[in-house]
């Protein structure tokens, strides 16, 4: 069930010619990365996956110079930089008895982000590190840069332990979404619809996650589009401890309850997840900003996955149709899709609203949505929402206590 995208990330930073290529190719055992003795070899970065003892598959990510110059240089830096929002832990490289400004920068930027750092000194074998400098750094980053030489094979183990207790466990450890809500034997009624932008032949992938956590979690799944809904619940003996639907018809599904099963739960597969994924609270809090949008205001959609764009596209079509619907004013919708980066004026928009996530790890959307928190901009999720709209934003948080 775990993605390429939901593999925890490490990054390789350093300055050009530290060794970064050599390290990714020491760590997995495999020439993944171009090494040569002239700087700025690695001009884009490059991801390779590798089991990783104790906690699965991981992607490491070898990056460019923070050192680089000229123009292209500069774009190389920006790009290095932007793999900060998508990484669980960078590890950064010194040498030479070197601790300046590009390391200073990178060391800051990750404490900004509250994202885990190691400090590796690499080449040990070129330059040895002098003892008083291991300290120097250690007192003004409060870590010990471990020493190491790829040319000796008795370091990896060692390196690769410390790698193991800095990423946090979060980025490997999916929490459940509904183990702490439904017990053995309870029956989960999944309503997913099936439309011009749903992928041909399979399910969403928010569905099929929920699916298998209810499977996990020992309970029963019954799966039904929404026209089926009301013989689907006919044919059940006893009630469902819960209904689960996409939130482009949770209008329907509610009036459907509410005239057969006045007190089931119900949820949506994009409030579950932004539950499982961090931030739930900002989206709590920051929904109801709805009703304060005036005319002109700006909102920004961020989609975190790409897809072909339909009519019936929740993000850029359903949801601002919806919005302008609900609040009567004229609203200027704006969606962003896949991991581009969020416009430098992200203060002038009135309210950002994030996707599920199903494809990005908590880090990523952590560090998506932060300038926005930074800014004061209030942030919501499609599900908190479309729930919020349809007057059951309170109901489809109510399983959650």
């Amino acid at each position: 069930m775990k993605g390429n995208e939901n593999k925890p990330r490490i990054g390789i930073f350093g300055r050009r010619n530290y060794g970064k290529s050599s390290l990714i190719n020491y760590l997995t055992g495999q020439q993944v990365a171009i090494v040569s003795d002239f700087a700025g070899a690695t001009t884009d970065p490059v991801r390779k996956t590798m089991e990783l003892h104790g906690v699965g598959p991981v992607v490491w990510i070898d990056t460019a110079g923070i050192d680089d110059s000229g123009d292209l240089g500069t774009l190389r830096i920006e790009k290095t930089y932007s793999e900060l929002q998508q990484v669980d832990l960078a590890i950064i490289l010194l040498a030479d008895n070197k601790l300046d400004e590009p390391e200073e920068r990178l060391i800051e930027s990750c404490r900004k982000r509250n994202l885990n750092f190691l400090l590796l000194y690499a080449q040990s074998d070129i330059v040895p590190p002098d003892d008083a400098f291991l300290a120097d750094v250690e007192s003004e980053t409060g870590k010990r840069p471990m020493v190491f030489n790829v040319k000796e094979p008795h370091y990896r183990e060692g390196l690769l332990s410390a790698i193991r207790d800095a990423l946090p466990e979060s980025a490997f450890r999916q929490p459940s979404l509904l183990g702490d809500v439904i017990s053995q034997g309870d029956t989960v009624v999944m309503v997913t619809p099936i439309d011009s932008a749903a992928p041909e032949g399979r399910m969403i992938l928010p569905q099929v996650q929920v699916l298998r956590d209810i499977l996990d979690n020992h309970g029963t799944a019954v799966v039904c589009r929404e026209t089926e809904l009301r013989s689907t619940l006919a044919a059940l003996k006893q009630p469902p401890r819960l209904v689960v639907t996409d939130s482009q018809v949770f209008h329907m599904v509610r009036d459907i309850l509410d005239e057969l099963m006045p007190d089931c739960y119900l949820t949506s597969f994009s409030v579950l997840l932004a539950r499982a994924k961090g931030l739930f609270d900002d989206y709590v809090k920051g929904t109801p900003a709805i009703d304060k949008l005036r005319d002109g205001d700006r909102v920004l959609m961020l989609e975190s996955c790409t897809h072909n764009v339909t009519c019936e596209d929740i993000g850029r079509v359903k949801l601002p149709a919806l919005l302008k619907k609900y609040t009567g004013k004229q609203l200027h919708c704006e969606a962003i899709g896949g991991m581009t980066p969020i416009p430098a004026d992200i203060a002038d928009y009135a309210l950002v609203i994030q996707c599920g996530g199903c494809v990005i790890s908590r880090q990523q959307l952590a560090s998506r949505l932060q300038p926005a928190l930074d800014a004061g901009v209030p942030v919501s999720n499609y599900g908190l929402a479309i729930a919020y709209m349809n007057g059951i934003f309170t109901r489809s948080m109510k399983i959650f206590g």
